[in-house]
């Protein structure tokens, strides 16, 4: 069940790293006009096709941006994690939400009005500059997620998707990184349009020759990035 009972603060909105160089005045309007929200797993926080008018943002849990081929079949887009955002998209040309959001955990969401956030842009140059930046690599990691479905060999799919999960500040490194809240693997077939057990497969082969490890359900380690970079990059085969 959906909740609005809980307030927005400005110390609240201020966790979000987009919004934190604001000043506090500004924090303190924004936060008025504000509503948060909680959603059940599976619960759908923007619907696509609809003119939502407001920009969602993540404060606790995990959305992902969803779409549906022809023959009804789900496709993963993106991922949110706390402190994100999405339904950026109409601040610029007005338009209607392109995809679903939906929360895959209990998520916790504040929702700004777009024509409020509007006015803090024309004040705050930098903030556009933030928006459209992230609207921008959203944009390209969107056109490599599609480019992966084109990718004949399922194995290079999943590690391609591992890869692109891999902090950047750790792939110049050839040595080992972590992967916080990796999605499920059904999550990562939705993403990649094969099925679980094919994931579950990869991922066994994986542990095998010890290139990631499970460190409980919160935790992927990848202990070799530079054999996970050459499978993503197809120079081998699993």
């Amino acid at each position: 069940m959906n909740s609005r009972t809980m307030l927005v603060t400005p110390e609240l909105l201020s966790a979000f790293p987009i919004l934190r160089s604001l000043p506090l005045a500004e924090l303190g309007q924004l936060a008025q006009q504000s509503t948060l929200q909680k959603f059940a797993r599976r619960g759908v926080v923007l619907n696509a096709g609809a003119q939502e008018d407001t920009i969602c943002f993540l404060f606790e849990g995990r959305l992902q941006g969803v779409d549906f081929t022809i023959d009804g079949r789900e496709v993963g887009l993106y991922f949110i994690e706390p402190g994100g955002f999405c339904g950026e998209l109409g601040l610029f040309d007005q338009g209607p939400q392109p995809e679903y959001v939906i929360a895959l955990a209990p998520a916790v969401v504040v929702f700004i009005p777009m024509e409020s956030l509007r006015i803090v842009m024309a004040k705050n140059p930098s903030i556009t500059t933030l928006l459209s930046t992230k609207l921008a690599a959203r944009v390209r990691q969107m056109t490599f997620q599609r480019s992966l479905l084109g990718l004949p060999n399922v194995a290079q799919r999943v590690c391609c998707q591992l890869w692109l999960l891999v902090p950047d500040r750790d792939k110049e490194t050839p040595e080992s990184s972590s992967i916080s809240n990796p999605p499920t693997h059904m999550e990562i077939a939705i993403m990649l349009n094969i099925s679980r057990e094919t994931v579950t497969r990869v991922f066994q082969k994986l542990q095998n020759k010890q290139i990631v490890k499970r460190d409980g359900p919160a935790l992927l380690q990848v202990t070799n990035l530079l054999q996970l970079k050459i499978l993503a990059g197809g120079d081998e085969e699993l």
